[in-house]
């Protein structure tokens, strides 16, 4: 008798303890909801006076599910419509250049909630084809938004199009335009060292950089190899300043992103006229892979893709000696154009 009502009892214990596990765990799911649908956060200047033309800057795992949805084509148009999503035309575009960081430089504005993204380069100015399509050709290729965030898109080879400057002036005369750099013969071997790993995917065989940097009858740096004139910032950006003023550019320095990225991040937000939302938290150094990584949330996180960071070849000193020589006066040309010295040497 005393043995049946012992296993009652612990029959009873088991029965109470699992129904306050569930409501414990109820709880927390039901605070992270209400935690993710908190009212909208006015961004105060640039969108109008508070109270007037919301945007959400906190529901980050809540707004990123939902367009993710939406860019899968998951969502009918009736919720488009109740969610008062749209896609629209870049208000700013990464346009350069090629190694510099554009690709981490994309990711990292990502995280502030009202910026949104293109996932793809679209190539939509640089591209003749592309181009003829026509500008609703290119809006559908932008994610779905909310009215008042920030779709951004990159496409480095904008920066060195010649027709290009054209092309986006005639679309929107008043857009941010930002361009990443980095050192420019870090870039340029940068550069060689990507080309060089697609020819080694397909068993294909590749010049050394030094042949291909260095014009093999004059031992001058050839200037007809397209690492080399990317790198040449200054001839570029003259091209954009026909159209555009300097004002509306940003430079972005690439080898500081990689390295201290906050600073440079801060500056992008207050030149986009964004509120401050990207910090610390949100990056984190990944000993592993020897670069920083993106913590959107407690359980969200992100790592640029295993190409990035690649070793590069070792290269001829004297090599890189001509080069950094060879980009000297035109690295102080556009520390002039721009108001922005770096360290190159």
């Amino acid at each position: 008798m005393l043995f049946k009502q012992q296993v009652l009892l612990r029959q009873k214990l088991f029965v109470l303890g699992s129904l306050a596990i569930g409501s414990l765990l109820y709880l927390v799911a039901r605070v992270g909801s209400l935690d993710r649908l908190q009212p909208l956060c006015p961004i105060d200047g640039r969108f109008g006076p508070r109270g007037q033309d919301e945007i959400p800057l906190r529901a980050l795992q809540f707004k990123r599910g939902l367009l993710h949805e939406f860019r899968k084509g998951n969502a009918t148009k009736e919720q488009i419509r109740l969610h008062n999503l749209v896609q629209q035309l870049p208000k700013a575009i990464i346009i350069g250049v090629r190694k510099g960081g554009t690709r981490a430089l994309l990711e990292m504005l990502n995280l502030h909630p009202a910026v949104v993204k293109a996932s793809q380069e679209i190539h939509f100015f640089d591209n003749d084809e592309n181009y003829a399509k026509g500008i609703e050709w290119y809006r559908k290729k932008m994610p779905f938004s909310y009215p008042h965030q920030i779709t951004i898109e990159k496409s480095p080879a904008y920066f060195i199009t010649e027709e290009v400057p054209e092309r986006i002036y005639k679309m929107n005369s008043s857009i941010k335009l930002l361009i990443i750099v980095r050192e420019p013969t870090t870039r340029a071997i940068s550069d060689y060292t990507q080309v060089l790993e697609g020819k080694e995917r397909k068993n294909k065989t590749y010049y050394k950089f030094e042949k291909l940097a260095i014009d093999p009858n004059t031992c001058e740096v050839n200037t007809k190899y397209k690492a080399v004139r990317t790198s040449i910032y200054t001839k570029h950006l003259e091209r954009w300043l026909k159209y555009f003023p300097i004002e509306q550019f940003h430079i972005v320095d690439g080898d500081r992103l990689i390295t201290e990225p906050l600073p440079e991040l801060q500056l992008v937000e207050k030149f986009l006229n964004l509120p401050p939302r990207i910090s610390q938290y949100n990056l984190y150094f990944n000993a592993t892979r020897g670069f920083y990584c993106l913590r959107f949330n407690i359980v969200f996180n992100k790592c640029l893709a295993g190409s990035k960071g690649r070793i590069h070849p070792e290269v001829d000193t004297s090599v890189i000696t001509k080069l950094r020589k060879f980009f000297h006066p035109f690295n102080q040309k556009f520390y002039q154009i721009t108001g922005r010295t770096f360290n190159w040497p």
